[in-house]
């Protein structure tokens, strides 16, 4: 998994690069390797993150085999060689975006004490750069709405992510470990996606602000 920077926003929804990680491809333990094992692994880390990106800019039925490929700077013929299929290239997609996504609150959570992490990680997902970054934000976000029809496997990764989001936002609660804060983060995260998803919808800036905005107001944990 890439750990993508980020920078806060520093007021309420207007500034930063939100949970939009840095373009690039970025070395990992894969390069490491030699031979053709390095070579191969790292092609198929760049096939995933082009399927990863497409999903989230196309969707999981928009993401064309082809495109990916060609986004990944190699010829559709070369796909087989690294996937039994295009449902298990998705898989691996939908787990690295998703990925993506938590890591980024990760990354946040653990640069601020408790009492702030969950303000700051709320303001970086409803920032105006994550609102327009569709294709390096959340993949909850982006792709929610089209998991009933995807495949098991894929609607199982998407699950897992979820869950890994709302137990980061309950380990920001005081009383973590308690009912309450387990019933807060899920309205929380509940509340961040579907607001981004609306945000995101709309086609007046005016109204994509004043809905992240009054979530904001909302779920400010001094408020709770």
């Amino acid at each position: 998994m890439r750990s993508p920077k980020h920078t806060l926003p520093e007021h309420g929804t207007g500034q930063g690069r939100g949970l939009a990680p840095s373009p690039g491809v970025e070395y990992d333990m894969h390069h490491m390797k030699r031979g053709g094992t390095r070579s191969k692994d790292a092609t198929h880390d760049r096939i995933v993150d082009a399927a990863a990106r497409a999903i989230r800019r196309s969707g999981y039925n928009g993401a064309g085999v082809a495109e990916i490929m060609r986004d990944a700077g190699l010829t559709h013929g070369g796909f087989y060689a690294h996937f039994g299929s295009r449902e298990a290239m998705l898989a691996e997609a939908a787990d690295r975006a998703g990925g993506e996504s938590v890591a980024m609150m990760q990354q946040i959570a653990a640069s601020l004490p408790p009492h702030q992490a969950l303000a700051a990680m709320m303001q970086a997902y409803l920032s105006d750069a994550h609102v327009e970054a569709i294709e390096t934000g959340c993949a909850t976000a982006a792709l929610c709405s089209e998991m009933p029809r995807q495949a098991p496997e894929i609607r199982r990764i998407a699950t897992r992510r979820i869950k890994e989001m709302i137990d980061l936002v309950s380990r920001q609660s005081p009383d973590w470990g308690q009912p309450e804060a387990h019933e807060r983060a899920l309205v929380t995260i509940a509340t961040m996606v579907g607001t981004l998803a609306l945000a995101r919808a709309v086609d007046d800036s005016r109204l994509s602000r004043a809905l992240r905005e009054a979530a904001l107001k909302h779920l400010s944990p001094s408020d709770s």
